[in-house]
């Protein structure tokens, strides 16, 4: 086999080797680091098919490595990340859900719509363009941003602080609830744009090229507080312009 033809599944190799590490730092107990493993997971996630498009190393091994892969990473990681954030949440709650640590195990609909959201994509052949149901790298980005913006201070890594979403991701009920509704759009038929340029030109990739303006404006502002946005602005624009191609 040409050498080539391992690159991709090397790199993929280091997406789930960041998936780890992530796991093994919430272990720790420490989540800032485990989010940045997962966002470190989704640049090798990003790579490896870019590696194999450009390099024509497509396989069938490939392919099931990087669902393997993408299960550790953006599926039990974030996982882990959203029970410990949760238990915590937890003591000295006042019902009985939060008192017998109940709430917590809310977190594992991330792993299991993960695994169910990506067995679907490989047998689904209407996922070739765009997306039915929201990408795992998406969905754990969103829960990685949740410790950043908890335990880490904005002001040092902003140009402008948003405090009030350190006390809305404090919350119990707001926690589960975006749990239980981020792991139902993996699953759901939400239709979603996905970030595959086949060329360069606007035609064709309007929200592509607004999605980016947006995210790099929201980035620039607000740092990491940007990506809970950014994830609620690829929503809006993937609905938007699904219904103006529908018009």
């Amino acid at each position: 086999m040409n050498p080539k033809q391992h690159i991709p599944n090397f790199i993929t190799m280091l997406n789930l080797a960041s998936g780890v590490i992530s796991i093994t730092a919430v272990m720790q107990g420490n989540l800032v680091w485990a989010a940045l493993f997962i966002f470190l997971a989704a640049v090798f996630d990003y790579l490896d098919g870019t590696a194999a498009r450009l390099l024509d190393a497509r396989s069938e091994i490939g392919k099931q490595l990087d669902s393997l892969a993408d299960v550790v990473s953006f599926g039990v990681a974030p996982g882990l990340i959203m029970f410990q954030l949760l238990m915590f949440q937890c003591e000295g709650g006042g019902n009985m859900l939060e008192k017998f640590h109940i709430i917590p195990y809310f977190a594992l609909l991330i792993p299991i719509g993960s695994a169910l959201r990506l067995a679907k994509f490989n047998l689904d052949t209407r996922q070739e363009v765009n997306f039915i149901g929201l990408p795992t790298p998406a969905n754990a980005l969103f829960f990685a941003a949740i410790p950043l913006i908890l335990f880490v201070p904005a002001e040092k890594m902003s140009l402008i602080s948003l405090p009030f979403l350190v006390e809305f991701f404090s919350g119990i009920k707001v926690l589960a609830i975006l749990t239980v509704f981020f792991s139902y759009l993996l699953i759901s038929d939400f239709r979603l744009f996905s970030m595959k340029f086949k060329s360069m030109k606007m035609e064709g990739n309007e929200a592509r090229y607004l999605f980016l303006g947006i995210s790099l404006v929201l980035l620039v502002l607000f740092s990491f507080q940007a990506i809970p946005f950014i994830i609620g602005v690829y929503l809006f624009l993937s609905m938007a312009f699904q219904k103006s191609s529908a018009a």
